[in-house]
């Protein structure tokens, strides 16, 4: 299979005054490919994410998303060039329905100033977009519900179909089974293995049993900096990551799961 490099990062670095939260990161991100980033809170996950996604300018390095340098996009731009994320906290509208969710989505990445005499709810670009994303998220049968009566697991997976809703060709998820049961985490680890085929996913996520699972690639991040990146049965060896994130001797679950 051709490698299409989707999204790369070269020695982003993210300083907050004398605070080095991001130190000169770099990985890459393919269509077809999980890679998941993990380490403990503080390690600089979240603020590595918002820099990619362009929330937060880089201090130093540079971001390409399909081949252009995007270092000084801002989100919007970003997110009409192929850009999807979702966040740690649930960022729904609770009183609209799943459907409006995502056609608001939609109809923020595709933008027509000229029509402002037009009802939005008439769109249908908007509308088509949003009917797919809700059916790709593994939510049709809840599009008319409204957002906030759904689970906890339901809303993660409307982030996801609001994410999709833009067309993206990358998704970085920021702890999307955050809170989630069993059943609720295996249906998101479905929807996942659905969509890696035409997106590239950077995963960041806490739940060491799922990354193990899903990524096809993991990068470790300690203090802001990578310490090991490679497939899943490397880092399950790599006593830098036994020490610094694992513990000394790695958790049978995670030394028995899948990679």
């Amino acid at each position: 299979m051709i490698d299409e490099t989707l999204l790369t990062a070269s020695d982003i670095s993210r300083r907050f005054g004398g605070l080095l939260a991001v130190d000169r990161v770099s990985l890459s991100l393919a269509r077809g490919e999980v890679h998941a980033v993990i380490g403990t809170n503080g390690a600089g996950k979240s603020t590595l994410v918002n820099v990619l996604s362009g929330e937060l300018r880089a201090s130093a390095g540079r971001v390409q998303l399909q081949g252009r340098d995007v270092t000084r996009w801002p989100q919007p731009r970003r997110a009409r060039a192929g850009l999807g994320r979702s966040y740690q906290r649930t960022t729904i509208f609770p009183r609209f329905t799943v459907f409006e969710n995502c056609r608001l989505a939609a109809q923020a990445h595709h933008q027509h100033a000229w029509k402002w005499w037009s009802a939005a709810a008439l769109c249908a670009e908007s509308s088509r977009l949003a009917e797919r994303a809700i059916e790709q998220a593994g939510l049709t049968g809840q599009a008319y519900r409204v957002a906030g009566t759904l689970s906890h697991g339901q809303k993660r997976q409307l982030e996801i179909a609001m994410c999709l809703a833009i067309a993206p060709h990358v998704l970085l998820l920021d702890e999307p089974l955050a809170g989630m049961g069993a059943e609720e985490t295996e249906r998101m680890l479905a929807l996942l293995a659905e969509l890696r085929p035409g997106h590239g996913i950077l995963l960041v996520e806490h739940d060491m049993d799922a990354v193990f699972r899903v990524a096809d690639r993991i990068t470790v991040m300690v203090n802001g900096a990578v310490i090991a990146s490679g497939e899943p049965d490397a880092i399950r060896s790599n006593p830098d990551v036994q020490t610094a994130y694992l513990g000394e001797a790695v958790p049978a679950s995670v030394t028995d799961c899948a990679g």
